[in-house]
Formats: C-alpha cells, sequence, structure tokens
C-alpha cells in the first residue's frame, strides 16, 4: 500500500511538474509570437496589399515560428500529426462554420456603424493573389498548430477549459482588429477548439481557418 501511495504522489509531481513547465512553455511563445503583433498602431482603416511585404513576413515570421512550434510538438509528442480522414471532416465542419461566423459578425458590426479597425485590400493580380493565398494558409498553419494543436495537446486539460484558454489567447492576439474583429475571433476559436477536441486533426482546420482568410480578402469583410 504505502509503495502504491509513493508512485501515486511521484506520479501526481510528475504531472503537475510538466503542465507547469508547459504553461510556462507556451506563455513565453505566446508573448514572443503573438502579442507584439496584436498589439494596435496608429495605420490607415485600409491598408494597401503589398506582395514584398508580405513574403518577407512568410520567410521572416511564418516560416521560422512554425518551424519552433513544430520542433517543439515533435520533441513532446511520440508520434506526429499526418494528414488523415478526420482531416476531411474537420475542414468540412470548419470552413462553413467559420464562414457563417464571419458574415454574422460583418452585419452586427455594420448595423453598429463599426467594422473591424484595419483591414487590407484584395490583391491585384495573378502574382499578388498567389502570395496573398501562401500568406492564408501559413497564417493559418501557424495559428492552428499554436492555438489548437499545440495548446491542446501540451496543456492537458479538460474540454471547457481547454476550449476557453485558447479561445481567448487566439481573440487577444487579434487586439489590432478591435471589439468586432477581437469577437469574430473568439467565436472562431471556439468553433475551431472543440472540432479539435472531437477531431484530434491539424490540418484540417489549417486548410479551413487558410481558406476563410482568403474570402476575407476576396470580399473584404
Amino acid at each position: 500500500m504505502l509503495e502504491l501511495d509513493t508512485q501515486r504522489i511521484i506520479g501526481n509531481n510528475t504531472y503537475v511538474e510538466r503542465n507547469t513547465t508547459g504553461m510556462i512553455e507556451s506563455l513565453i511563445l505566446y508573448l514572443v509570437l503573438f502579442l507584439p503583433g496584436a498589439i494596435p498602431q496608429e495605420l490607415p482603416e485600409l491598408i494597401a496589399f503589398s506582395m514584398n511585404r508580405e513574403l518577407i513576413r512568410i520567410i521572416v515570421y511564418d516560416v521560422p515560428s512554425l518551424a519552433l512550434i513544430w520542433y517543439l510538438l515533435a520533441r513532446t509528442r511520440d508520434h506526429w500529426c499526418k494528414p488523415c480522414f478526420q482531416d476531411i471532416l474537420s475542414f468540412i465542419m470548419a470552413l462553413p462554420g467559420l464562414m457563417l461566423i464571419g458574415f454574422c459578425v460583418s452585419v452586427l458590426s455594420s448595423l453598429s456603424g463599426t467594422g473591424i479597425s484595419t483591414l487590407v485590400e484584395a490583391p491585384q493580380g495573378l502574382g499578388p493573389w498567389l502570395v496573398a493565398v501562401v500568406s492564408c494558409m501559413s497564417t493559418g498553419y501557424l495559428e492552428e498548430s499554436y492555438f489548437r494543436f499545440y495548446l491542446l495537446q501540451r496543456l492537458e486539460y479538460g474540454r471547457w477549459r481547454g476550449v476557453l484558454g485558447p479561445s481567448l489567447l487566439f481573440s487577444l492576439s487579434h487586439l489590432y482588429e478591435g471589439p468586432w474583429g477581437m469577437l469574430n475571433a473568439a467565436l472562431a476559436g471556439l468553433l475551431l477548439s472543440l472540432i479539435f477536441m472531437k477531431q484530434h486533426s491539424l490540418h484540417g482546420l489549417a486548410w479551413a481557418h487558410g481558406l476563410y482568410n482568403v474570402f476575407v480578402y476576396a470580399i473584404g469583410i
């Protein structure tokens, strides 16, 4: 009995230590990778799309950040998340939901006489559109890798605590978009987190997230 109690105490201590380490690591990642870009700045309401700016952001920010998150995930997991049938299901559930949330928030913001604080105009021409699509997909993979796959796998929380925490952080990372942008991000984060908790798939959510971003470029909401 004493041996079992000792093993139980050691197991609990190991769990607490692992979870504490995960919380510190995830907080540092959030403060370094996502919070600086969320701080509101003095920007025009409509920003002209720049192919060079997007290419630099992909190379300098998206790719290194994604590599770091995937490295940390691979280091702490016995297996990697390979594309599977659940990704198709996740994509089918996520994309219409994101479209509906975006449409409803856009309508509400229009009725209130306000909107998302800063918008980027649609690309002009084939080259800029190709860069925009790559940018949207890389952003989708980066944000889903951290806010869904990393947080929900690294921190062993229950369903609602695991869903609400990442959704709140995801919303705060869109602080620069104003209250309506944060609301849109919060609702989208709840939807994506719930789908992830059910399907445990990354790629379908990243595809849906990226295509939704392309859709936003196309219609300018």
